[in-house]
């Protein structure tokens, strides 16, 4: 898990944003539990109440619940959920600002598409 205190993003949602991650990553596993607020606290030196609204994000969303007295667990398909959720994000914060930005620089669809092969190309 990385915090970035520089981020202009809330640090309650680079936690949330950062159990996501593990749970995509399979570091945190469908009905596994993760790290308490109390260890993920101390670990990167932020409030436990931070982390703690971070993850109730994540509980509000169905991604992670509550065993009382015992902790938080990912909730089973709370992977795919969290790819569906990232793809509509995905969309509607990149690939239509993309689509406006080749309409400004006259590109058609083709070239476009000619361009995002190119980035794949150049990341083997």
């Amino acid at each position: 898990m990385t915090i970035n205190f520089e981020s202009d993003k809330p640090i309650y949602i680079q936690v949330a944003e950062e159990i996501e991650n593990g749970v995509l990553s399979g570091a945190f596993a469908e009905e596994t539990q993760v790290p308490s607020t109390t260890e993920i606290s101390v670990s990167y030196k932020i409030n436990p109440a931070t982390v703690l609204k971070g993850m109730n994000i994540l509980v509000e969303e169905k991604v992670l619940y509550k065993k009382r007295g015992v902790g938080m667990f990912v909730a089973s398909g709370a992977a795919e959920q969290i790819r569906q959720k990232r793809k509509e994000n995905f969309f509607d914060h990149f690939i239509l600002d993309l689509i406006d930005e080749a309409e400004k620089l006259k590109l058609n669809k083709t070239e476009l598409m000619q361009l995002i092969e190119q980035g794949y190309s150049h990341r083997s």
